[in-house]
């Protein structure tokens, strides 16, 4: 008998219907009878869904009746809705086929807005990505130019990535106690790209992914670009409820499951070893696939640096976990590197996808990666000690202007999760653009769209001074006067 193949093919045939149900939709909007005229408060929830990528372009609005029906409002209202959205151009219609999203000009995505500056004077606490001293980044590239002289006489492919650099993030998983051969690393463009392969080799349209909330907010929305349908697991200021971790797996049984249990993001919690153990057996009797992110694993600021989780499968479930890493969060992300251990057959499986997109990625890069991960014993210590004083002075600014405000400190990673006390977090936000201060609302680490509005995710990334600055600017904002109402307030996305 033909052995069964343990990865599942997708049929690139087998395509599901781009059309956005209506019971869907209106469980992502607003009561309208919450604000009047009803039709543009819809109208600009929808823009903002879309904007935010909650809503994909080029999906099938429901028709008319379906959503007014759902909504329980008038078929008037909803082709108030539609007309406006065709209007502001986040909408096109096609003669016989309905409503269809779109894009207007000039307009940018919220996942591109997120990784950009708005203006060069603001103080950014809305990416918690630290950056490279310069000296550092000269160095290694004067180490590696010898190097990449020689590769300059190859083609220059490596769809696996660079073998010693495979080579050299083997050994790192073994010498922090997981056996690890070259054959089963394959490098990436950063973590990201690493989930984007694992989903789209592992999942179809449709399948069940399990999910931290909160969680990452450029992997949710790799999720929805992939049109599967998330389970959401709680974490909060304690961490992970393992019962409701074990009984979602037992009930949805999901075909994939993204947890980030190393300083979390945006928590900060770490798993303990125990509750590793029990969501490994969980995941195992399920079938489900782990995809593991250890994005953050290596900031350990009060605490010994967590072991890889897969050290705590059981005999027969190594095969399921899927570890994903990257250099962005404790060297530099313009580096563009990150990797992913899996099964070697199923790392020559993602190989073959990856070759689809970018047949490798840049040699000068991995280079320079494989320079910086040899001085990680010189390069990190100071880099956590930085960390560790810019921590403390975002806690004790915090802790001065904002007295009402709580949190727990975590044991590592780069941000503060700050319980507001009140939902007034993308107002906040909202306001302290006019301050010169860019974060993000709760609600864009959110799996369903109307919770975490009394959250906020402030980094501490950037100097101590600044840190305090930033502070003070929000304060400013807060105490300018009274915060606006979701319903009143213009969208973020509005310059």
């Amino acid at each position: 008998m033909a052995e069964s193949h343990p990865f599942p093919r997708v049929d690139r045939a087998d395509r599901t219907d781009r059309t956005l149900g209506s019971r869907r939709l209106a469980a992502l909007l607003p009561d309208p009878a919450g604000a009047r005229p009803a039709y543009r408060h819809l109208a600009q929830a929808i823009s903002t869904l879309i904007l935010d990528g909650r809503i994909a372009l080029h999906v099938r609005l429901p028709a008319e009746r379906e959503l007014a029906t759902a909504l329980n409002t008038s078929r008037t209202t909803i082709t108030a809705v539609y007309d406006l959205l065709r209007e502001s151009g986040y909408a096109y219609s096609r003669q016989g086929s309905g409503t269809w999203t779109d894009l207007p000009e000039g307009r940018t995505p919220r996942g591109i807005t997120r990784l950009l500056k708005t203006q060069d004077t603001a103080i950014d606490l809305a990416r918690a990505a630290p950056g490279l001293p310069g000296q550092t980044l000269i160095d290694a590239l004067a180490q590696v130019t010898p190097q990449l002289a020689e590769h300059a006489h190859t083609p220059g492919y490596h769809p696996y990535g660079l073998p010693e650099l495979r080579a050299a993030i083997a050994e790192r998983f073994t010498r922090r106690g997981l056996a690890t051969l070259p054959e089963q690393i394959l490098v990436t463009s950063g973590a990201q790209h690493a989930l984007t392969l694992v989903m789209g080799l592992l999942c179809r349209p449709g399948d069940r992914i399990m999910v931290e909330n909160p969680s990452y907010p450029n992997a949710l929305d790799a999720m929805r670009r992939a049109r599967v349908r998330t389970v959401s697991v709680p974490v909060t200021d304690t961490g992970w409820d393992v019962e409701i971790v074990e009984s979602t797996l037992r009930q949805s049984v999901p075909q994939l499951a993204y947890l980030i249990p190393d300083f979390q993001n945006p928590t900060g919690c770490l798993m303990p070893d125990h509750e590793r153990a029990r969501v490994l057996r969980a995941a195992q009797r399920s079938g489900t696939w782990l995809v593991i992110d250890e994005t953050l694993a290596d900031l350990a600021l009060d605490v010994p640096a967590p072991p890889p989780f897969a050290t705590h499968t059981t005999p027969g479930g190594a095969g399921q976990v899927v570890t994903i890493g990257s250099m962005s969060k404790t060297h530099w992300a313009g580096l563009r590197i990150g990797w992913l251990r899996a099964p070697a057959r199923l790392v020559t499986e993602l190989a073959g996808q990856r070759v689809a997109t970018d047949m490798g990625g840049s040699v000068l890069d991995q280079l320079l990666a494989l320079a910086l991960l040899a001085r990680a014993g010189e390069l990190l210590p100071p880099r956590l000690e930085q960390l560790r004083e810019q921590r403390a002075a975002l806690a004790a600014a915090l802790a001065g202007h904002f007295p009402q405000w709580t949190w727990h400190l975590p044991s590592g990673g780069l941000s503060l999760w700050v319980d507001l006390g009140e939902p007034i977090a993308s107002a906040l936000a909202e306001r302290a653009q006019d301050y010169g201060v860019r974060m993000e609302g709760g609600t864009q680490f959110a799996t369903d769209p109307g919770i975490f509005e009394q959250r906020l995710r402030i980094p501490y990334t950037t100097p101590p001074d600044t840190l305090r600055e930033a502070v003070r600017r929000m304060a400013a904002a807060l105490a300018a006067g009274p915060s606006p109402s979701p319903a009143t307030r213009r969208p973020h996305w509005v310059a």
